[in-house]
Order: structure tokens, then sequence, then C-alpha cells
């Protein structure tokens, strides 16, 4: 990964995380599916878990004194046991399946989240169990769908937090998460040495894209930057879920 493509992927991490800095979310799974233009999924969402930790890590330290660290631990208790079987899944999905899967996540996430959830309603559910819960479920996607910060979302709701409670707690749980990922992706042998140089860059640029993004919290609408990458998100999915389903037909 050289050249224009990791040019654009700076552009995309710096981006991003300033979408994740002002609204707490939406940047890792814009970041994915950019990504998965260039690279398989099996490389994807390893070198994003990396990228995504740095910009989660960043961000919880700049909201370290909200976060709220009894929700954090209950979360991280099944990341990595579950992991273990999300990795299984992972591997024995071809490339084309997995990109269309992660499309139509996105578009879920997107457009629906409501249905991510199955019909649970965690907003509902005594705050420990639902985070306990929560940590098991995201362990057996982080390796399949990447990017599963949309499905925390709900997670948060009734909870009385602030906005920054939200969002320093928030990123404290995805670090975890790609933290576990990372692991259970080195375990099994992925060399991230390799991209020393890519992650090195793409690491400064959402560690940038952190800090400008935690500077104009709380000074801009929310709703110009929800429009844009919904807008980002429906091309980007679109485009994975057709082209696959195209490649799925012609081999057929």
């Amino acid at each position: 990964m050289e050249g224009e493509p990791l040019a654009i992927l700076g552009v995309a991490a710096f981006l991003t995380a300033i979408l994740s800095g002002i609204i707490g979310m939406a940047g890792g799974i814009v970041l994915l599916s950019v990504m998965l233009i260039f690279l398989p999924p099996l490389e994807a969402i390893p070198l994003h878990g990396a990228v995504q930790l740095v910009s989660n890590a960043s961000r919880t330290w700049i909201q370290r004194h909200h976060v709220e660290g009894a929700l954090v631990l209950r979360y991280s208790a099944l990341l990595l046991p579950m992991g273990v079987l999300g990795l299984a899944i992972a591997t024995s999905l071809s490339p084309s399946l997995s990109r269309g899967l992660i499309g139509i996540f996105v578009l879920l996430a997107t457009w629906a989240p409501s249905l991510l959830t199955l019909g649970a309603h965690p907003e509902h559910a005594e705050r420990n169990r639902r985070f306990f819960a929560l940590g098991g479920v995201v362990g057996v996607l982080n390796p399949t769908v990447g990017a599963t910060g949309p499905l925390l979302a709900p997670f948060f709701l009734n909870l009385g937090m602030a906005r920054q409670e939200i969002i320093g707690t928030k990123a404290a749980c995805q670090a975890l998460g790609h933290l576990a990922k990372i692991a259970i992706f080195g375990v099994a042998g992925f060399a991230f040495l390799h991209y020393a140089t890519p992650l090195l860059l793409l690491s400064l640029a959402v560690v940038a894209g952190t800090w400008v993004g935690s500077r104009i919290l709380g000074h801009v609408s929310e709703t110009w930057f929800v429009r844009l990458y919904k807008t980002v998100l429906t091309l980007i999915a679109l485009r994975l879920v057709i082209l696959e389903g195209v490649a799925a037909a012609s081999q057929g």
C-alpha cells in the first residue's frame, strides 16, 4: 500500500477522525469502507483496527476525565473469547462475500440502526448487563465486519450521560475492542510490522484529526456532519454490495 491509495487513505483517516471527534461515532466505519476499496477484508480489518486503536485511544485520553471506567470494564470482559469465534467465521468467508456483508452492515447502520439489535431494546436493560452483553456481540463482529461503532450507540441511551461522557466512554470501549482484535489477528499470524510505514502515517493522521475534532466539539452543529457521513457511507456501501454482487453473479 503506497502512492495514491496511501494518500487517499491518509486524507480519509484525518477527516474521519475529525468526524468521530465531533459526533462521537461514524468515523471508523467510513474509514473501513474506504480501506476496503484498496484492500481485501482480512487485511483491511486488522489494519483498520490498529489505526482506530490510535484514534480511539487519543480520543479517550482527551476526554479521560469523562470516562465511566466501570462500564468499560464490563464491556471488555468477553471481547477476547468471543473474538476468537469471530475470527473463525471471518476466515471461512470469501473476500467477495465478506465485502458484501460489510456493505450491508454499513447500510443498516446508516439507515436502520435499530435492526442491528434484532428487535432488542438495550436502552431498557440494566446498565451493567447491557454492556457485558454488548462486549460479547462486538467480540464476534470485530473480526468479521470490522467497524462496530454504530452498534454501540443504542447502548448509551437513557444513561443520563453528558455528551463528553458518551464520547469518552464510547471511545474507551472501542479502543479496547480494537486492542482485542489486534491481539487475535496477531496471534493468528497477521504481519503488522509489514505495514509499519502506512500504519504510522495513518496513525498520525487520526491523531491530528482527533485533535481538530475535539477543538471544535461543541462549537458546530452536528446536522451537516451527519448528512455528510450518511451520504458518503451510503455511496461506498452500495459500491461494495453492487460490485461484489456482480462479481458473485459472474462467477456463478
